[in-house]
């Protein structure tokens, strides 16, 4: 008894810990989202400050005189070197001028051998959006540089109100990503195609969080927004619960849809830390428990102590009470012989009776076709000539005798069948000749492969026919309405077990496995046509026999029955 209360304290203090593992796992876990959000919210609001901090310069710029005289043709000298100087000074990656066809004609890198100068960009979508009078936008990899970047651009009017030119400046983000990596962060930004654009991690950028589709890909060449990229999926799944998997690993995940030109903003991180105070709090209280149970343990060792000492008082009492006991089981006992004796005589009467209804009933069946042989007997003897009649009519008799006692002997039968070593390879041709006016009937092709050496099964050689008759004609069956019906019976051994296989091409198992066509009267036949007892009755016979059948539907049509018994091993002279 104390042995189960303290297993069931066990129990209930682990199912306790888990219970306190799960809520105090989600109260850390908020905290760790919580700590979460605020790391999002500013990342999210360092990347809005980049996207806004140079917002209204092309603005500015569009309206400089030198850029707006560049524009409407004057010389170049005077604006690359001013351009330059606002390049340096804004901390931008370029600054350029482009004329009505997107030809570069002034550029803040014209001293560099990948100047833009000279450089068509009519068709990046910027471009054409300041054409169109718009503010262009754009993030995409150089195709003159191969370093990605920000792109923002305006049209360049003249007094007259035409568009003359387009100036655009590009935005370095690295130091963001910068930022984030030194951080030990793990975020990235994506655009609305999915494609990362900024990564704490290289290996992730320009992946794309789900295949693209053609139209996609098409708009994305036709700008050469990520010229020389495969574009190819991240490894990653979102999961329920604000949880995902990234590169095989599973983390909290948050993310920021509110930010300019659709872009998402993913972050990642590692609840390891809320698991590990969920471990400390289930722990102390696993700890508390037991300190609690070990005071109890203390507790009730007193209460026994004193409950001992009350047993010694009443001790001498019940010494008294176990001797008056004693005798009233002695007069107990006593009944009970007495009544064993009288349902020992009881049953003993009851058998006699059945005994004699069952003599009676062999007496008086039998009784009537000896006389009958006695009285024919008696005719020929008087005749002096034997009757040509008198054997057929005995043999009739006699076999009515037989039916007689067969029936008798079939309820005296022992259930214990003596099993002998057999060549499986004789028992499947016996089981094939048994069916062979099945295959001519339906017109079947058989395709016979059986072992070269004995197959040999220690069993009882004609319930394993049976069993081999049995699957054979559901096969037959099964290919009664094919169109080439076909019926495969291999036939072999390995190094554990001997086997046979029988396959068919008819309709297959469907939707029914093993375990239901084997119980009996379930049959896939049409009414009329079988009582579903075959597999039923197999089944009992290779379990009867050790082994075990299985049953599967083909990969193109129909089903594999397959049977096999663990191998014994054979004298020589017994395979020879």
């Amino acid at each position: 008894m104390r042995r189960l209360s303290v297993l069931i304290f066990v129990i209930a203090t682990l199912l306790a810990a888990v219970g306190v593992f799960q809520l105090s796992y989600s109260y850390f876990r908020a905290e760790e989202l919580s700590r979460a959000e605020g790391r999002l919210s500013l990342y999210r609001s360092s990347v809005t400050a980049e996207l806004a901090r140079f917002s209204h310069l092309t603005h500015v710029l569009a309206r400089d005189t030198y850029v707006v005289d560049t524009a409407a043709g004057a010389s170049t000298g005077a604006l690359n070197q001013r351009l330059e100087g606002f390049a340096d000074q804004a901390g931008l990656d370029a600054i350029y001028l482009m004329g009505p066809e997107g030809l570069t004609v002034a550029a803040s890198n014209f001293r560099a051998s990948s100047s833009f100068v000279g450089q068509s960009y009519a068709f990046r979508p910027y471009f054409r959006q300041a054409l169109e009078g718009r503010q262009g936008r754009f993030y995409g990899i150089g195709t003159t540089t191969g370093l990605p970047g920000y792109f923002i651009a305006d049209a360049v009017r003249n007094s007259a109100g035409q568009v003359d030119g387009v100036i655009a400046i590009k935005i370095d983000f690295t130091q963001l990503e910068d930022s984030w990596r030194n951080a030990g962060e793990q975020v990235f930004l994506a655009n609305e195609d999915g494609v990362i654009l900024l990564a704490s991690d290289p290996d992730w950028r320009y992946r794309v969080l789900k295949a693209l589709s053609a139209d996609q890909r098409a708009r994305i060449e036709a700008a050469r927004q990520f010229p020389g990229q495969k574009l190819a999926v991240l490894d990653w799944s979102d999961l329920p619960n604000q949880r995902a998997r990234l590169t095989g690993a599973e983390r909290l995940h948050l993310t920021s849809a509110d930010l300019p030109h659709g872009w998402e903003l993913h972050y990642f991180t590692s609840d390891d830390r809320a698991v590990d105070r969920a471990w400390l709090v289930s722990v102390s209280v696993v700890l508390l428990a037991g300190l609690g149970f070990i005071l109890l343990q203390v507790q009730r060792a007193r209460r026994m102590g004193a409950a001992l000492r009350r047993s010694e008082e009443e001790e001498v009492q019940l010494r008294q009470a176990n001797e008056r006991l004693a005798v009233e089981i002695s007069e107990r006992r006593t009944a009970e012989r007495q009544l064993q004796r009288t349902q020992n005589e009881l049953e003993r009467a009851s058998r006699l009776a059945a005994l004699g209804q069952l003599a009676a009933s062999v007496t008086h069946e039998l009784g009537q076709p000896i006389a009958a042989m006695r009285n024919h007997l008696a005719a020929a003897e008087m005749a002096m000539r034997e009757s040509p009649g008198l054997t057929n009519k005995i043999g009739a008799l006699v076999q009515r005798m037989e039916g007689i006692t067969r029936q008798l002997k079939f309820f005296a039968r022992s259930d214990v069948e003596e099993f002998t070593e057999l060549d499986l390879r004789d028992a499947m041709e016996a089981a094939l000749a048994l069916v062979s006016p099945n295959v001519a009937e339906i017109g079947a092709t058989l395709q016979i492969s059986l072992s070269e050496a004995p197959v040999i099964l220690r069993g009882s050689k004609l319930r394993i026919e049976q069993v081999m008759t049995n699957l054979l004609r559901n096969a037959l069956d099964a290919v009664e309405e094919a169109e080439t019906p076909t019926v495969s019976v291999r036939l072999g051994a390995s190094d554990s077990e001997n086997w046979f296989e029988i396959r068919d091409n008819g309709h297959g198992l469907g939707a029914a496995t093993l375990a239901e066509l084997q119980e009996p009267f379930v049959t896939t036949r049409e009414s009329g046509r079988g009582m579903g007892l075959g597999l039923a009755i197999s089944a009992s016979i290779v379990k009867d026999h050790g082994g075990v059948m299985t049953a599967r539907n083909a990969r193109t049509v129909g089903a594999v029955f397959r049977v096999s018994f663990p191998k014994v091993e054979a004298e020589e002279s017994g395979t020879a």
